[in-house]
């Protein structure tokens, strides 16, 4: 957790090891990277924003935050399509 109270990346990493070893897994293996992409994939599938997800996940540049989108959810928010073109 951060001073704030909020839970860090650093947090969830370490209790993604911690779990992964008490599977049998190697936990140097296990790593929160599926954990953001999953996030960023699910929410762009639901309609939320770019500029809403990257906030959560901390992606500071929409090309890599739009690595992990389905390129449908990309096509559906769309400024041309929403002004009729």
């Amino acid at each position: 957790m951060d001073r704030h109270g909020h839970l860090t990346v650093q947090a969830v990493v370490f209790v993604l090891k911690r779990h992964a070893a008490r599977a049998g897994l190697a936990p140097e293996q296990a790593a929160g990277h599926s954990l953001s992409a999953g996030l960023a994939t699910s929410a762009a599938a639901a309609g939320v924003p770019e500029r809403v997800i990257a906030e959560q996940t901390s992606h500071w540049g929409a090309a890599m935050l739009r690595r992990y989108m389905p390129e449908g959810s990309l096509l559906r928010e769309n400024a041309a399509g929403a002004t009729g073109l």
